[in-house]
């Protein structure tokens, strides 16, 4: 059990304020905030792609841009996607979902799965969680680039350069997904952090 103090907004009833297909938007005390409609969680995929038979050039990543319109510009992000929000998948699992979204947006089926966890992206403001799973053993099975109208570039890109593809990213005005981090933050927890 956490020691952090709950908070006196919790003893206020949840309103909901608005509902759509896929967001409702809810206040509770002075706290205004998203959630998923009908329970949906999504699935982010840190897609690794090693080198076969000893080549030179290091594991890659494999990495997705495309247009958000909250954010009016593409962005940069780990593959993902929404569990059990099509119709006739009720109780897909997470892995399931993994493995359709890897092969929708990257074009890419993976031999091994791990999953890594329950993560919140910004709990100060939205209530989705999302498990993150790692992929390997990767396999290229198909074109990628999403579904009708997703219009997703895939970037398979060497870890040993990911900070500067991020950089020469966001100095186009691409958007950089906070799930960046994940590989990230060894740079940043380096020497002289």
């Amino acid at each position: 059990m956490s020691d952090a103090p709950i908070p006196p907004d919790m003893a206020e009833p949840e309103e909901l304020m608005w509902a759509g297909k896929f967001i409702t938007a809810r206040r509770r005390g002075r706290w205004e905030y998203v959630t998923r409609a009908r329970g949906i969680r999504a699935a982010v995929i840190l897609a690794i792609d090693e080198p076969s038979d000893g080549a030179p050039d290091g594991d890659h990543v494999l990495l997705v841009e495309q247009f958000r319109v909250p954010l009016g510009r593409p962005c940069l992000e780990l593959p993902a996607g929404l569990i059990g929000d099509h119709d006739g998948v009720a109780g897909e699992t997470d892995l399931t979902a993994a493995a359709r979204e890897l092969e929708e947006e990257t074009g890419y089926a993976a031999a091994q799965w791990q999953v890594v966890g329950q993560f919140y992206s910004s709990p100060g403001m939205v209530s989705e969680s999302f498990t993150l799973l790692k992929a390997t053993g990767l396999t290229r099975v198909g074109p990628g680039g999403g579904v009708e109208g997703e219009g997703i570039v895939v970037h398979r890109v060497a870890l040993a350069e990911l900070a500067t593809f991020v950089a020469a990213a966001r100095a186009r005005d691409i958007g950089i997904d906070v799930r960046l981090l994940i590989l990230l933050g060894g740079g940043l927890l380096g020497p002289g952090a």
